[in-house]
């Protein structure tokens, strides 16, 4: 764990501290100031299709310049002072640029700062970099919130004045990022274009690369977002305080099984490791479905924990072991575009079964997609020599 994978995990740790402390709260503070369910539908899906394209791009730009640390910085800063933004004014055009100027921050640190981190690996310790890393991010979806309900605890209804507290461990994040210097790197051989050139990364990528992108891009279609899971947990406890708890122990369980979950992966191959959480998957949602008791949930979400430690950080160490080291952060900027698409349209089908079929329907579905995927890597990936 070098100087560089400390640094960005603990800059991971404050602005996930910052965004997850506004996550349970972001939908309230909308429905207050005017806006319907159909507007943060709205304004949620075009913020995360925002993010998700703009990795992919800037990823590739980051490859061009031979630079990450100013994409990271930038990034970061972007994020921090959009929290604030929020609640300096209510027109639904402000709120949609402040809520896009975030994720457009997402998208804007998010391959450069991956890349960096494969760049303090070897391929043999790839993966436990990844999961440290993520461990820390996660914690922050831990911290977050608690601090948000004690908060809220000692200042009820005071939605507002918690944007501004938000902006403290955001412009944290930001100035820890100095403490990181670096080297230009060669720069990426794919000729420059428009917008969307990064899609031609996989013309010229390996083809364990594209067996293993395509393979987690099939698993995205089906993956649609934690806020089904949340729902459901309503829907079967009826509080939301067991619903925020549950969801608060996940993240933990993450936080704390990600490291050793990359250490196994480095021991035993990723591959492995990531299709026995595929199947995690496949259980925690096929138990989902059946409609299981307070303490059901509990247990679920400590097996949805496990999954997620096994499969995250190592799903972006796996491809960076595959990536060409001049075109790290196009190749992870070209899989995590496609993710946030595919995570898009599963959670749009994810509401259509819900609304026409029943909340079982979705998570059957979702299994099903699980499963399917296990089946596609149970075939071994070729491994390319970049």
């Amino acid at each position: 764990l070098t100087r560089t994978v400390l640094v960005l995990s603990f800059v991971s740790l404050l602005a996930d501290i910052a965004s997850e402390m506004l996550y349970p709260v972001i939908p309230v503070y909308l429905r207050e100031v005017g806006f319907s369910v159909l507007l943060i539908g709205l304004l949620e899906g075009i913020a995360e299709f925002t993010a998700g394209l703009s990795k992919g791009y800037f990823g590739k730009r980051s490859d061009e310049l031979g630079l990450r640390l100013p994409f990271v910085r930038a990034g970061y800063l972007l994020s921090a002072l959009s929290k604030p933004m929020m609640a300096l004014r209510t027109w639904p055009v402000w709120i949609f640029s402040a809520r896009t100027l975030d994720r457009l921050g997402k998208g804007l640190r998010t391959a450069a700062r991956d890349a960096l981190l494969s760049r303090e690996a070897t391929p043999a310790t790839k993966a436990r970099i990844f999961g440290f890393h993520r461990g820390m991010d996660t914690l922050g979806a831990v911290l977050g919130p608690s601090i948000a309900l004690a908060y809220l605890a000692w200042h009820p209804a005071q939605y507002r004045s918690l944007f501004y507290v938000a902006l403290v461990p955001g412009l944290l994040a930001f100035l820890l990022i100095f403490l990181l210097r670096e080297r230009r790197e060669v720069a990426s051989t794919l000729p420059p274009g428009n917008f969307f050139s990064f899609f031609r990364y996989w013309a010229v990528a390996g083809p364990g690369y594209r067996r293993v992108v395509a393979g987690l891009l099939l698993f995205a279609l089906f993956n649609s977002s934690d806020v089904f899971l949340l729902l459901k947990t309503k829907e079967i406890t009826g509080s939301d305080t067991i619903t925020l708890l549950a969801y608060i122990f996940y993240n933990l369980v993450f936080a704390l099984a990600a490291f050793p979950a990359g250490m196994l992966a480095d021991r035993i191959g990723m591959r492995t490791v990531f299709v026995g959480g595929l199947l995690v998957f496949a259980g925690v949602y096929g138990g989902f479905a059946l409609h299981p008791g307070r303490i059901g949930v509990f247990a679920l979400f400590l097996l949805y924990g496990f999954y997620a430690a096994a499969t995250d950080g190592i799903a972006k160490a796996w491809i960076t072991n595959l990536a060409h080291r001049q075109n790290t952060a196009t190749a992870v900027g070209f899989y995590t575009s496609g993710q946030s698409v595919c995570s898009l349209l599963a959670s749009t089908v994810a509401g259509l079964l819900w609304s026409r079929f029943g909340s079982a329907a979705t998570f059957w579905v979702a299994a099903g997609g699980a499963a399917l995927t296990w089946l596609y890597f149970l075939v071994p990936v070729p491994a390319d020599k970049n």
